[in-house]
Formats: C-alpha cells, sequence, structure tokens
C-alpha cells in the first residue's frame, strides 16, 4: 500500500508522516525542499523533490500510489488565490480519473460547503468538486480555524494585542492542526470507507475571540486584549503591504464569508478532537513570545 502525503513538513502534513511512520508505514513524501525533512524522517520516507504547482511532478509522483493526502499548496498572497487552488489539484484529478489513484484525502475547511462567497475557500471547493467527479473514492476533511493561524500575529501578541476582523462573541471551531494531521492519518489507514465522504475536524470546543484573548492572557501570564477591525481595515492594511486586490479579497473573504457559517457537521464525537487551545498556547506559543 502506497500513501503519499503532500505538504509533509507543514503543520499538518508532518503529523501525517509521523503517525504513519508510527504505523508502520512508509509514505512516499512530495517536497520541495528535503532538507526541512529532519534526518530520522528521511530514512523511513520515499522522497520525491518537486513543486506541487508543476502537473507534471504530480502526475509522476503520484502514479502508482493508492491513496494521497492532498493539501492545497496554494499561499492566500497568491495573485489568483481560488484559481490557483483549482489549477494546481488537475493534475491529481485527471490521475484519479485515469485510474492511477484509487483514494484522496484532501484537506479542506469549513466554509467550502458554501460553494461561493467565501474568500480563498472557495478555491477548495472547486477542489472538492474536482476530485467528487474524479470517479476516485475522496474524503474531505472540513476543518475548523487552525491554532496556528495565531502565529501570523506574533508582532502584536507581543504588544499584547489579539487582532480580529471576526465579531468578539461569533463562536467559531478552533483545531490543533497535529489533532487534524491525526485524522487524517487514521482515514488514510482505514481502508473500510469508500465513496464521496465529508467528516469535519472541529477541535475539543467552540471559541470566541473574546475566549481566545482570555486564553492567552492566562496562558502568557500577561494581559491580551482584542482589537477589532473593519474589513475596510483589514483591505487597506493588506494592499499597503503590496498584496494583489484578488489575493486581498481573498483573505478578507474567508472572515466575511464564515461569520453566520454553521457548519454543515455537527459536534460529536467523530467531529471534535482533543487538544485545548490552553495546551497548544503553553508549548507553542509561549516559548516565541519569551515568557
Amino acid at each position: 500500500m502506497t500513501i503519499v502525503v503532500t505538504t509533509p513538513t507543514g503543520h499538518v502534513g508532518s503529523r501525517v508522516v509521523r503517525v504513519l511512520i508510527q504505523a508502520g508505514v512508509r509514505p512516499r513524501v512530495l517536497v520541495r525542499d528535503p532538507a526541512r525533512l529532519d534526518a530520522q524522517t528521511s530514512d523511513r520516507v520515499e522522497v520525491r523533490v518537486g513543486d506541487l504547482t508543476d502537473a507534471g511532478f504530480v502526475r509522476d509522483a503520484t502514479a502508482g500510489a493508492r491513496t494521497v493526502f492532498w493539501v492545497d499548496p496554494t499561499p492566500h498572497t497568491a495573485e489568483e488565490p481560488v484559481e490557483t487552488s483549482r489549477r494546481t489539484a488537475v493534475p491529481l484529478a485527471a490521475a484519479a480519473r485515469d485510474g492511477e489513484v484509487a483514494r484522496i484525502v484532501f484537506l479542506s475547511s469549513v466554509g467550502a460547503e458554501r460553494r461561493h462567497g467565501v474568500g480563498h475557500i472557495d478555491g477548495l471547493a472547486r477542489v472538492e468538486e474536482l476530485f467528487d467527479a474524479s470517479g476516485a473514492d475522496v474524503l474531505h476533511l472540513r476543518c475548523g480555524y487552525f491554532f496556528t493561524n495565531l502565529l501570523l500575529g506574533l508582532d502584536d501578541l507581543r504588544r499584547g494585542v489579539l487582532t480580529t476582523t471576526a465579531g468578539p462573541d461569533q463562536p467559531l471551531a478552533w483545531v490543533d492542526p497535529r489533532d487534524i494531521g491525526e485524522v487524517a492519518a487514521a482515514r488514510l489507514l482505514n481502508d473500510g470507507w469508500s465513496g464521496r465522504r465529508v467528516q469535519a475536524v472541529h477541535g475539543p470546543e467552540d471559541l470566541t475571540f473574546r475566549q481566545v484573548a482570555a486564553v492567552l492572557t492566562e496562558v502568557l501570564e500577561r494581559p491580551v486584549r482584542l482589537r477589532t477591525v473593519g474589513d475596510d481595515d483589514l483591505r487597506a492594511t493588506l494592499g499597503s503591504a503590496g498584496l494583489p486586490a484578488k489575493a486581498v479579497e481573498g483573505i478578507v473573504g474567508m472572515m466575511a464569508g464564515t461569520r453566520d457559517l454553521v457548519p454543515e457537521q455537527s459536534r460529536e464525537v467523530t467531529t471534535t478532537t482533543p487538544t485545548p487551545l490552553s495546551a497548544w498556547a503553553y508549548a507553542c506559543l509561549r516559548p516565541l513570545l519569551a515568557v
């Protein structure tokens, strides 16, 4: 059984690789910079070096694989984020349609079920549609808001500020990417499912940004105040940083399009993962802020 893992050094992919290795599987990892793999991992995986935006590389690297874990590599700063996400997934969809790949586990997002009006998440919806039409067995992991998104605001957090465009009392599903990796690995190893499936990964609890600020205040042992900004303020900030117009709208649209979102799947045993924000923040965020 050959399992291909994309973005194997990312927050989710690295955990997928570790669990597969611990399960006795030698995964095939597609990586742009093999130096980012630690030596012990490199010895236990099959490495294919290339760029996921290179259609020829993706077709060659997935040939003969039974199962692929696909993570969209498109950065939110891309000039055409939605179209780039769709276009990058075309080679894998073609490989599945041609019978070269039998199963795909796709790292998607809550909000993709809306199909339109959710910024860059619309790109994940286009990828879902491509994979659904490929004839392969497909599982879409509809994940909540990553804890690691907080790392994008380290400078503000050093000043004791948590900035968001979300409503301060809007509950969101917050999740540790490592837990997503474990769910993904379990699904990759399980041959008992087929057809088109969707599984949400909601983390242990829904949190508002006001509650997140309170958690960080406790973990960091210093006040963290919440600062909310409007969509236009965010547009101006991103535009002044030189981001292309469609990239700006892709980022703004992700938060704006999920403000009133009720996830397609409810919170229950299969969608709830264990790691609380406080544990992640203590282990991963606190050291970075030199508390």
